[in-house]
């Protein structure tokens, strides 16, 4: 006889109230497959399964956070595990990359900013956390032209740990070029350049904002390297799935599959058993999309039920420095236009370290 093909869910799904029926003690799903003709009576998890020809379906109650899901028939049987991400809300995180030109401008020259937030760039977030609660998440280098970490002084540091609720710091790269710096990394590569950053992030602002999430520059890198960052306490990364528009790998997808990217697309996140690291999908980059096209874009990218709970908005600095290239003059509207939309439909601003994704 032929293999049980669970159809949904799939190994590794994290599963919020869009896949089913929520109550406080489970979340109710409809496991749907096929088995081939002759595979007589299935079961999904002990309960019997209704049958219509090869196609299978059973509802089944998950109740833990990481739940195993077993179809057995015919002498033959398939596991899957899924996450069960409880207690169903809205939530988005707003990022920003390649962040170091405001580093730049404070570590040299410290006495013009008593506190870190008379720089206008760190000033213009703080505004925005006050009127919308937006927690936002800063990916910096390690270096720039003539400035590297070691120049930031600690003399702010006691404001970057009273701030940690909701500002956070983390690895993004060692710098900006060339580009796709850890397309064929190794282990040892990302090792060092993630501990030259997480080590001048704790002294000059405190472990307290640290975070387990982190996006790395360009979002690819081998599956063997990328584990230098899960041994050193990484446990989601942020990836762009959409697909590219030609016929080859999805290149911001780290390590996976052109399949498994697009699959990722359809869901806000997703969990590989084999690396234990979970993918968060990229919901919009922002600095990409003209400012009247920010809402509509939103819409559809959360249009299904499992991409709509979880969205995750990136930018990047150097759209708001007038001294570069890719300055953009509506940025800062963007930003805002991004920040009342998920505002006005119910999203709850959270870090995706903080409980289960964000959802304690």
């Amino acid at each position: 006889m032929g293999v049980v093909k669970i159809n949904f869910p799939h190994d590794g799904d994290v599963l919020t109230r869009g896949d089913g029926r929520e109550t406080p003690e489970s979340l109710t799903i409809r496991v749907q497959g096929a088995v081939p003709e002759g595979a007589g009576e299935l079961s999904v998890n002990g309960t019997p399964a209704t049958s219509q020809g090869t196609l299978f379906s059973c509802d089944v109650a998950l109740r833990e956070r990481r739940n195993t899901i077993t179809v057995r028939g015919g002498g033959k049987e398939q596991t899957l595990d899924v996450w069960w991400k409880k207690g169903g809300r809205k939530q988005y995180r707003f990022s920003v990359d390649d962040n170091i030109q405001f580093l730049k401008d404070l570590g040299t020259n410290p006495d013009q900013y008593p506190s870190l937030f008379n720089h206008w760039y760190l000033g213009f977030w703080r505004d925005l956390h006050r009127e919308f609660g937006l927690k936002l998440h800063l990916n910096i280098y390690y270096q720039t032209d003539g400035f590297d970490l070691t120049q930031m002084p600690e003399k702010w540091k006691e404001e970057w740990q009273a701030n940690a609720d909701w500002l956070h710091l983390s690895f993004h790269a060692l710098q900006d070029k060339p580009d796709r710096p850890y397309r064929n990394a190794r282990y040892a590569q990302l090792a060092h350049d993630f501990d030259l950053v997480t080590d001048q992030i704790r002294r000059f602002a405190g472990n307290e904002v640290l975070s387990s999430t982190t996006t790395l520059h360009w979002a690819e890198c081998p599956k063997d390297a990328v584990a230098a960052l899960r041994d050193r306490g990484i446990e989601t990364l942020i990836a762009l799935f959409q697909p590219q528009g030609y016929a080859g790998p999805c290149t911001t997808g780290y390590y996976l599959s052109r399949e498994q990217c697009a699959y990722c697309d359809t869901r806000s996140a997703w969990h590989d058993r084999e690396t234990g690291l979970t993918f968060i999908r990229c919901t919009a980059v922002i600095n990409a999309i003209e400012a009247p096209d920010i809402v509509p874009y939103l819409d559809a990218h959360t249009a299904t039920p499992a991409t709509a709970e979880m969205a995750e908005l990136l930018i990047h600095e150097q759209y708001f420095r007038k001294d570069l290239d890719l300055y953009q003059p509506t940025v800062m509207e963007k930003v805002r236009t991004a920040l009342e939309w998920v505002s006005q439909r119910g999203y709850e601003p959270v870090f995706w370290c903080d409980g289960f994704l964000g959802g304690k």
